[in-house]
């Protein structure tokens, strides 16, 4: 736009009921604009964003033929989409709208000073007229979206999440990196609050996924590269080979049976028991098969033994399976690759001694002690010597809530999972001691509290403080002492007991980073993923087309995971079902004609949305955008040496115009 060419701009101040009219004089700025001589006209109203507003503003712009519009309220982020439908509706392009953000920016942040509040908000509104009277319509386009969606990880939110897809009618590839869907909650006793059996909870929703006819299940494999955008991802999948064909596999363990490799550190059961080289990975895995540990095969690694294939009536093993490469097209995607226990190293909390002395065990541990399915078959034995404990002290916030270590976040679910348990042990072996030390209960969910309520009934005593010390007893039965203050009576004792069970909390799972990279994910500093909006968009990442569910984005319970999982699934099935998307008009723009080459953008893109391509006519590697993936978030303007990438809706004219504004 030349210079000679102004738009005439209509300001709309807006009061946001007490937001931003109880600290901002709204008619005072809204008088000052009617000054600008690029402002034609300049109202105030209670909300703009209401019915009664957005009309308003339409009839305004049609009666007065503004060319450009300026809404002076709360963060784009919140209404900037509701506006450019507005002004859109009106006959305007939806682009020639300049949001004025004198919420968060005026308002909330000078609330003690109502005077300079307005001072600035007038600043900012001018500011906007500034750039407003420059703006220029963008056309958008759309893209096809893929009719497929991608869920990575089979925990009880991937299964979720594809389930609620597939019902819909949207085919769901979901790539598990175990042999088996489930995750953390396949391996628990029982849930709570009503102490159901976790397995009868879980195991019908996993048959349901592995024979769903929408539901492509891709176990023991893992996401590789990632490539495109929203609609059209390009995904590769790594699978591992099982060295048993499935669909031959009738489950009967007979290959088990002749298994001379006995003592393999079995992972499902926290290693507290061993597996074979052959092994189904828990006994109602989805798929029902085996697989064949090629690291500790002897056939596989020498080619000797085959007892296993010998044994075998239905020729199901193939030792000469390979792994395989899978691609598929992904209209959208869902990461739920869950959470892992945190587990200290060796020289973080020494004064818990764990690792140090076989009686301290993790609450992990203890669920599959528990377990009918476990080690023990359900029983509580100590790992030392077999044998029951004659008292057992659990402690909570063990690595939590603690900055000095960076784990300064509450998991969550940590009481309750330590209440759970030690109501259990209490009901199973009442005659037993069973301790809970705590720095405070969190039992915030439905049926929670009555459940704490509930355990200190049944005779389990809660102590209000975090043990200084664990020391274990040398030559006397493998006990432990706990040093420990009790915070309500301001007295320290020295207690005896034969178990100690450390409620470590949910970290992020060990491959979060190679996860962070494929997607483009940001990360908390704890590294969970972020979400885009904590209020409005809870379950979408800041990649479009890429959503979150369950404790990868950060720790939650089996209920807040089911519900994040199925409102994650609907987010995702939006663009699959509008078959064809919007491509935002605000994102970059490169004169490749003038391109150097130096290839400076394509290292600063933090979305990847910039490759080199040839051009003809010019002999060098030039620069290219996918408008797509861009989201114009202007890294690579910044970042060109010879200028020749342009922000639209960003111009260095609209810019300057603002900035000089600034100075009035």
């Amino acid at each position: 736009m030349s210079e000679n060419k102004k738009n005439k701009v209509a300001v709309f101040v807006c009061a946001c009921g007490h937001n931003i009219g109880g600290v901002v004089d709204v008619p005072k700025v809204t008088e000052a604009m009617n000054d600008n001589e690029d402002v034609i006209v300049s109202k105030h109203h209670l909300h703009w964003c209401s019915a009664e507003g957005q009309l308003e503003i339409q009839k305004v712009i049609k009666e007065t033929g503004a060319e450009a519009v300026v809404v002076a309220a709360c963060s784009p982020r919140v209404h900037e989409k509701t506006f450019r439908a507005t002004v859109k509706e009106a006959g305007l392009n939806p682009y020639m709208l300049e949001i004025a953000n004198i919420r968060e920016h005026a308002s909330w942040v000078h609330r003690k000073n109502p005077e300079g509040a307005t001072l600035k908000a007038h600043d900012l509104v001018n500011m906007s007229v500034a750039k407003a009277k420059y703006l220029e319509p963008l056309e958008e386009r759309f893209v096809d979206v893929e009719n497929r969606a991608l869920v990575i990880g089979g925990g009880v939110a991937g299964i979720q999440s594809a389930l609620d897809l597939a019902d819909a009618g949207y085919p769901v590839t979901l790539v598990e990196k175990e042999p088996s869907i489930g995750g953390k909650m396949a391996s628990f006793n029982k849930v709570f609050p009503t102490l159901d059996c976790s397995a009868c909870i879980l195991t019908p929703k996993m048959n349901d996924v592995g024979l769903h006819p929408n539901i492509e299940l891709l176990h023991y494999s893992q996401v590789t590269n990632v490539e495109g955008s929203i609609g059209d991802f390009k995904v590769t999948i790594h699978k591992k080979a099982t060295f048993i064909d499935e669909t031959l596999c009738v489950a009967c363990g007979d290959c088990v049976d002749v298994c001379p490799i006995k003592r393999v550190p079995n992972a499902f059961d926290n290693n507290m028991s061993n597996r074979r080289a052959v092994y189904k990975f828990f006994d109602s895995a989805v798929p029902n098969t085996y697989v064949i540990d090629a690291e500790k095969c002897t056939m596989i690694k020498r080619g000797k033994c085959g007892l296993c294939a010998e044994a075998c009536e239905v020729d199901a093993i193939k030792f000469d399976m390979q792994d395989e490469t899978i691609e598929r097209k992904i209209g959208t995607i869902i990461v739920a690759t869950g959470f892992d226990q945190y587990r200290p190293g060796k020289h973080v909390l020494p004064q818990y001694s764990h690792g140090k002395a076989p009686n301290i065990i993790t609450g992990l541990d203890l669920e599959r002690l528990l377990s009918a399915n476990g080690p023990t078959l359900g029983k509580l034995e100590r790992p030392s010597d077999g044998e029951k404990p004659k008292s057992i002290a659990f402690i909570l916030c063990a690595g939590q809530r603690d900055e000095s270590i960076g784990r300064g976040y509450c998991s969550r679910a940590c009481c309750m999972y330590a209440i759970k348990n030690s109501l259990i042990i209490k009901q199973k072996h009442p005659e037993m001691d069973v301790k809970v030390f705590y720095m405070d209960i969190r039992a915030y969910g439905k049926g929670y509290d009555e459940m704490y309520e509930r355990t200190r009934e049944e005779g389990v005593v809660f102590i209000r403080g975090k043990p200084a010390s664990i020391v274990p007893i040398p030559d006397y039965n493998d006990n432990l002492m706990i040093d420990y203050e009790d915070t309500l009576i301001n007295s320290t004792f020295m207690e005896e007991f034969g178990m100690v069970v450390l409620n470590f909390g949910m970290t992020p799972t060990s491959d979060v980073n190679e996860i962070s990279q494929l997607f483009g994910l940001s990360r908390d500093k704890y590294g969970f993923f972020n979400e885009a909006h904590p209020k409005l968009k809870p379950v979408d990442s800041a990649v479009d087309g890429v959503f979150l569910a369950g404790a990868c984005q950060y720790p939650k319970d089996i209920a807040d995971t089911v519900a994040q999982a199925s409102s994650a699934a609907a987010r995702a099935g939006i663009p699959l079902a509008q078959g064809r998307l919007t491509v935002n008009a605000q994102i970059a723009w490169i004169d490749t004609d003038n391109c150097s080459g130096c290839g400076t953008c394509v290292k600063v893109c933090p979305y990847g949305a910039i490759t080199f391509i040839t051009k003809e006519g010019i002999n060098h590697p030039v620069a290219e955008l996918n408008d797509i993936q861009c989201k114009g978030c202007g890294t690579c303007v910044s970042a060109c040496p010879t200028g020749i990438i342009t922000a639209k809706g960003f111009t260095d004219e609209q810019l300057y115009a603002q900035i000089e504004a600034s100075f009035i």
